[in-house]
């Protein structure tokens, strides 16, 4: 239990390729593993340690629109000058109709494609939103979504 009391690893995360910590030395993930074959101890490859969800959360806004016509509507909107979330509250067709707020949301929470465009989104204000064009497309319709933002 010593070590791991003097060194202890983040919660989030998870090891991959090896049975437990117990049996085989681990290697944070800024550690190239290249040098390494395999990890002593276990005779499994190294593998770094790998965040599963978690991260940096980010402040995520979205308008969701089941049609793509309306999206694009909302789209002219924004690029018009009016606020993120006056185009939200009037476009949008979910529970984020108040201004379109998610909330903070982390890696892990979100539906791939969403969760990639908003972690790839720079931070950006309501008045200046930074948004993704085209929408992005999940099973529940296209989104426009801007990172307001960072923990």
């Amino acid at each position: 239990m010593g070590w791991r009391s003097s060194f202890p690893w983040p919660e989030e995360w998870v090891l991959t390729g090896a049975s437990s910590l117990a049996t085989c030395f681990l290697l944070p993930p800024a550690v190239d593993a290249e040098p390494f074959p395999q990890l002593l101890g276990c005779g499994k490859p190294v593998q770094p340690l790998v965040p599963q969800g978690g991260g940096r959360p980010a402040m995520v806004r979205h308008i969701l629109c089941e049609k793509h016509g309306k999206a694009m509507e909302a789209m002219e909107k924004l690029k018009s000058g009016l606020r993120f979330s006056e185009v939200a509250s009037q476009y949008s067709e979910d529970k984020a109709r108040q201004g379109g707020d998610l909330g903070w949301m982390t890696r892990g929470s979100m539906v791939g494609p969403f969760q990639e465009a908003a972690f790839a989104l720079p931070v950006s204000s309501m008045d200046k939103p930074v948004y993704t064009d085209p929408p992005v497309k999940t099973k529940f319709g296209y989104h426009i979504i801007m990172v307001e933002g960072r923990k």
